[in-house]
């Protein structure tokens, strides 16, 4: 049975980019890989979702974007976590870990 691909729901992808950040600098692209190969393919980010996002996260101070050079010499937006951020990341993942506990408890509930 093929794996059915999921869609993100409201705020967890600033949760998963400002922890994706937490490991280092990373662009774009490499946040999109690094969301389907660490979730085995089942979340897919398109760049209509993630640009924003990113957009939004700078715009709170909790990323700091820089123009570098890619792998493969193209130019680039890199975006470090800010220790804002990480303060940010802090709160947010809280935050996850009680709704997932609430769901939990609903979804074991008779």
């Amino acid at each position: 049975m093929p794996k059915q691909k999921l869609d993100l729901l409201a705020g967890t992808l600033d949760l998963i980019v400002l922890k994706l950040l937490r490991a280092g600098p990373a662009h774009g692209w490499d946040l999109t890989q690094s969301i389907q190969a660490i979730s085995r393919g089942i979340l897919d980010v398109n760049y209509g979702s993630l640009y924003p996002a990113l957009r939004r996260l700078e715009a709170q101070g909790w990323i700091k974007g820089r123009w570098g050079m890619s792998e493969n010499n193209r130019r680039a937006r890199f975006y470090d976590l800010t220790a804002a951020g990480a303060k940010q990341l802090a709160t947010e993942r809280r935050s996850w870990e009680r709704f997932q506990g609430a769901l939990t408890l609903i979804l074991e509930s008779n």
